[in-house]
């Protein structure tokens, strides 16, 4: 029997605040444990939460770009577990009343459900340290509990770990793009649970479900659905049945472990949250964040293919890769570069040179769009080989000059002097008749050595496409 795979995602993004969602605590990463704390994020006895209106016009804003329905009014509700990470013994979430319900994402061909998305409180953080009995210690940081979330729920709609890969980043991307989030994983901003079954191909009954709990990178959900559904493939096809469990996924050894069995699963009691009001949001205001959305990744995508004439390889990639690069192209090209040249700089040099300093991120580029045009102009009305403008393109990268100054500063200014190069043709044809007999013979790729020794003589300054015609005729002269 043929099976396949069944996955749904729940996504957990932190909302980019400046305080956390019921306090007004700092919303930062990296300050020493417990400082951004107090008696609310803390649940010391009589602490009142107060909700956070920027965390609430966030969450709208990512659930209006992902097609959600916004409810007018929406309920919090108390999750009820205890953890040492959770101070007040539960989680003020919601529940069965949440903030946007019946959305999609759209992948490619597939559209993907958005069962729901709400609000809700991040818990803290544990710190395990030792291995042996006599040395092992967990210290809390309660610097995260308060954070505000939102949890993203999908429809059980994938049937691929590269699917799931692939929703968990156009996620990112949108909230991203949103500026909800700054969907950073390394710091836990961004984290995933990934639901995953096996049923017999075509049968319109689920599986027995694994939950494979906080997920922090792209490849790790894809490694860990990987492994979920061969592992769980092989138990049927031995006749074993599924354990319905929670696991967790040990990136070190590539595999899903178990974490918590169903007998093991909490009952969160949930019951609305008695310190807090219903969430109501007018409809006048939800309309007008609306309005303010962005231009969002999908979106730009198409109009860079349909507005620049961009592959949508192009597009994709200063759309979605290369954090900044779309503003940095829009902006190259409105200087007066050429769409295609400038993407083609932007994803070659610019990109090159950013890897070498460890990222993909524009904002590190210490050239300017303007002086980049610059560069691009003189390439394209030839004033100066490609050669010569990546010495070029290294010079502004370390100045502010220009790149004309560049150029008569430096002499690199490409050589077009016809009678010249005519000169150094015939030199180098006289000098190379083996070469010049396949090239008559036809092997018209042996061209490019030549012309590379005509470069070479110039100091890489001469026009290539002139060496060319002028070869070409050269040794077709003869």
């Amino acid at each position: 029997m043929t099976f396949e795979p069944v996955i749904g995602l729940e996504i957990h993004a932190q909302l980019r605040t400046q305080t956390k969602i019921f306090c007004g605590c700092r919303n930062r990463f990296g300050s020493p444990p417990n400082t951004d704390v107090c008696p609310v994020c803390l649940g010391l006895p009589g602490a009142l939460p107060v909700l956070n209106a920027h965390a609430v016009e966030l969450a709208i804003r990512a659930a209006l770009a992902l097609h959600c329905t916004v409810h007018e009014r929406s309920i919090f509700a108390r999750k009820n577990y205890f953890y040492p990470d959770l101070p007040k013994g539960y989680q003020i979430s919601q529940f069965d009343r949440p903030l946007a319900t019946a959305g999609w994402l759209g992948l490619g061909s597939l559209r993907v459900g958005i069962t729901r998305l709400h609000l809700e409180e991040d818990a803290g953080k544990s710190l395990h340290q030792g291995f042996a009995d006599s040395d092992r210690a967990a210290y809390l940081d309660f610097n995260r509990a308060g954070v505000p979330l939102v949890e993203i729920v999908t429809e059980p709609d994938l049937r691929s770990a590269d699917d799931a890969a692939a929703c968990f980043t156009r996620v990112r991307d949108l909230v991203v793009a949103l500026g909800a989030s700054d969907g950073n994983m390394e710091e836990g901003s961004l984290r995933c649970d990934a639901n995953v079954s096996m049923r017999p191909a075509g049968s319109a009954t689920f599986g027995t479900k694994i939950e494979i709990k906080n997920i922090n990178s792209f490849r790790y959900v894809q490694k860990a659905v990987e492994f979920e559904i061969a592992r769980q493939s092989a138990l049927l096809a031995r006749g074993e049945r599924v354990r319905q469990e929670t696991r967790l996924f040990d990136s070190d050894r590539g595999e899903t472990l178990p974490m918590r069995g169903k007998e093991e699963a909490h009952d969160y009691r949930y019951f609305p949250e008695p310190d807090l009001p219903p969430l109501d949001v007018s409809r006048a205001t939800i309309d007008a964040i609306r309005a303010s959305l962005p231009e969002l990744p999908d979106a730009r995508e198409e109009r860079f293919v349909s507005q620049y004439g961009l592959g949508a390889y192009d597009a994709e990639v200063l759309v979605r890769l290369m954090p900044g690069a779309a503003e940095y192209f829009e902006a190259t090209v409105a200087a007066g570069a050429p769409a295609k040249a400038a993407s083609n700089w932007i994803q070659g040099e610019v990109r090159r040179t950013l890897k070498d300093l460890g990222t993909d991120d524009t904002s590190a580029a210490t050239i300017s769009p303007a002086r980049l045009a610059g560069l691009i102009a003189l390439v394209e009305r030839g004033a100066i080989s490609n050669t010569a403008a990546k010495t070029v393109f290294e010079r502004l990268w370390t100045s502010d000059r220009t790149a004309e100054s560049i150029v008569e500063a430096e002499g690199l200014a490409q050589i077009d002097d016809v009678a010249l190069l005519e000169r150094l043709v015939a030199d180098v044809v006289a000098a190379q008749p083996d070469s010049v007999a396949q090239i008559r013979a036809g092997r018209n790729n042996v061209l490019g050595f030549l012309v590379g020794l005509v470069m070479k003589a110039t100091s890489g300054k001469a026009n290539p496409k002139r060496v060319s015609e002028l070869l070409t005729r050269a040794i077709n002269s003869d």
